[in-house]
């Protein structure tokens, strides 16, 4: 019953999408520039933008609901993530180059030099084959021109296509990817409350510091670093620790959407409105943004880590994740902040160096430890190929299989498959990687591998992987 009322509700919701989408895109065509809403800077183009985004989604929810429990089910929920995914690189590269490229921009103006008193600096650029002039106000042009051009949706659509992407790879498959018991034993809809709440609580918190005299001190940096390791370690101890590294990125980036969304438009609308219509702007709401611009620039790196590091489990697999997360989060955004001081002409001997050390020791302090004389010891007996065997196909192939039987996985993940001895063999490093020395596979040790079958595949391949 509840699976027809679900059907019936994304149903409605599609087609109701489909209609405002078509009406938006009717009455856009016949304003100019898209229809713009008042002084706001948002379009009725726009807004139909974001409207097929979410009827996207509502199309792939019906399809869900239809191959649930199918042979087609698993088939969808890979396309999903390939479609999603690449919504949402596609969308973070537009964002955070444009995040990128202002802060250089502000970094590296002319404030001195043939400067008019209107001005707050110029900069001459070349690119593509042709040289570009540009110039910053100090408040706004006497006009408004029509066409101006607003960065917001490139931020709306990157959380939108993240959020998108959470659900589909941990939220609906929450049992296998989100919770893990031997860190916290809840179910998967506690689990999905838990994140979802916590992105709502960080941007409270983060906002409130915000507006506080706090954000004018040096401290501010402080505070907001023990707050981020504070939630890296919350997440760590709820989340399986895969889990736990993406929604860390997950609440910087709402962090960084509630900036655009809440602060800097809302502050550019008043700067449009106020030139529009001749009145005195409040210098202030620039000042605030540009600091909440800044914020955002140096969580890019911070939250660019996060989205690769699931592919490099030596992070999120050490016994203290939560302080290795914390401590490259540290390092990237000290390497953002040695970038913009070098785009503003100033030296600190300390930043780059500093950070890199930083991330040094997360490479020394993540290691595979070498073994004690008694484990060592222990692998003396001569291990067949047929034990090794046993215990692939006992633990491993209902995923790395050609033919896989689990629950979530209806292809090989990565293209990996253990279905011959000479498959094996042939992956013998990356079982020595994944099973052995960062203990991540099976995930989230879904099939029950001991640790006496570890130590039995580390010295097998220890003793050369051999065909016995």
């Amino acid at each position: 019953m509840i699976q027809y009322v679900t059907l019936l509700s994304l149903i409605v919701a599609f087609l109701l999408l489909l209609g405002v989408i078509f009406a938006l895109q009717r009455v856009a065509k016949t304003r100019p520039d898209g229809g713009v809403v008042g002084e706001s800077g948002f379009t009725l183009e726009g807004y139909s933008y974001a409207l097929i985004l979410l009827a996207v989604v509502a199309a792939v929810g019906i399809c869900y609901v239809l191959v649930r429990d199918t042979l087609w089910a698993g088939h969808l929920m890979e396309w999903m993530n390939i479609v999603v995914r690449l919504m949402h690189i596609t969308f973070g590269i537009a964002w955070i180059g444009a995040s990128f490229y202002f802060v250089f921009l502000e970094n590296a103006l002319n404030r001195t030099d043939n400067v008019r008193d209107e001005l707050a600096g110029n900069l001459w650029a070349v690119h593509g084959g042709g040289f570009y002039y540009l110039e910053k106000y100090k408040l706004a042009p006497k006009q408004i021109p029509k066409s101006l051009h607003w960065f917001k949706y490139e931020a709306y659509f990157t959380w939108l296509s993240g959020f998108s992407l959470l659900f589909v790879v941990y939220y609906f498959n929450a049992s296998s990817m989100l919770v893990d018991p031997r860190v916290l034993d809840i179910s998967p809809l506690a689990g999905v409350g838990i994140g979802v709440g916590s992105f709502i609580a960080g941007w409270l918190i983060y906002d409130g510091l915000c507006r506080t005299e706090l954000v004018r001190s040096k401290w501010f940096m402080v505070v907001g670093f023990a707050v981020a390791t504070a939630f890296a370690y919350f997440y760590a101890e709820i989340f399986s620790a895969r889990a736990a590294y993406i929604h860390f990125g997950a609440m910087l980036g709402t962090l960084m959407v509630g900036n655009v969304f809440f602060t800097i438009i809302p502050a550019q609308k008043a700067m449009v409105k106020a030139a529009t219509e001749g009145t005195p702007l409040d210098p202030t709401l620039g000042k605030n943004a540009l600091a909440r611009s800044l914020h955002n620039n140096y969580m890019t790196l911070p939250v660019l880590f996060v989205m690769v590091s699931n592919h490099f489990p030596s992070t999120f697999s050490h016994a203290y994740p939560w302080a290795i997360l914390a401590v490259i989060t540290l390092g990237t955004a000290g390497v953002k902040h040695w970038l913009n001081l070098r785009e503003k002409h100033q030296s600190n001997a300390w930043v780059l160096p500093g950070s890199v050390a930083l991330l040094l020791a997360v490479v020394f302090v993540t290691a595979p430890k070498a073994e004690t004389g008694t484990a060592a010891a222990a692998c003396t007996e001569e291990i067949p190929m047929s034990r090794v065997n046993m215990i692939v196909q006992t633990r491993c192939v209902q995923c790395h299989s050609s033919s896989p039987t689990d629950d979530v996985f209806k292809s090989p993940p990565n293209g990996v498959v253990y279905d011959s001895p000479e498959d094996i063999i042939r992956l013998k490093d990356k079982i020595m990687q994944r099973v052995v020395v960062t203990k991540t596979m099976p995930q989230n040790n879904k099939t029950d591998m001991t640790q006496e079958e570890r130590d039995i595949l580390k010295c097998w391949i220890e003793q050369g992987a051999k065909n016995l």
